[in-house]
């Protein structure tokens, strides 16, 4: 006997593990919407300040502005600048994360087939869903 409840005990605790790795699964594939929303703004909006910036700095007027007003000038510098880099960077991490989120949809996707294909699996040994049922 207490075989048997440490038994149930542990089948319990696996069901529960299981089951909390399927709602973390399933949490990440709700979330993977925003990721890629996130994603491709970094790639529409860097690109955009990038533009802005280089526009600013190849306009004829730039330089002078920067020799009439030297401090103001040296500031202007420093945040296009800071601007290009910056753009840069989120491009990149943008790309990466697309092809991230990109890349688990598909493992998600492949996950989910399998887990409904052992489901399925289980149910007919069991004996609990018969052979002609068709599974959603």
């Amino acid at each position: 006997m207490p075989y048997d409840d440490e038994l149930k005990k542990m089948t319990t605790a696996r069901a529960d593990i299981l089951n909390l790795v399927d709602s973390f699964i399933d949490q990440m594939s709700k979330i993977r919407a925003v990721l890629k929303g996130v994603s491709v703004s970094a790639l529409i909006l860097a690109p955009l300040a990038i533009g802005l910036s280089l526009f600013l700095v190849s306009h004829p007027s730039f330089f002078a502005v920067i020799d009439r007003e030297s401090e103001f000038g040296l500031i202007l510098v420093i945040l296009l600048v800071s601007v290009i880099v910056i753009s840069s960077i989120w491009i990149i991490i943008g790309i990466r994360q697309y092809r991230m989120v990109t890349s688990w949809n598909e493992r998600y996707s492949n996950y989910v087939s399998n887990k409904e294909e052992i489901d399925r699996k289980i149910a007919l040994d069991l004996g609990l869903q018969d052979d002609s049922e068709d599974v959603q």
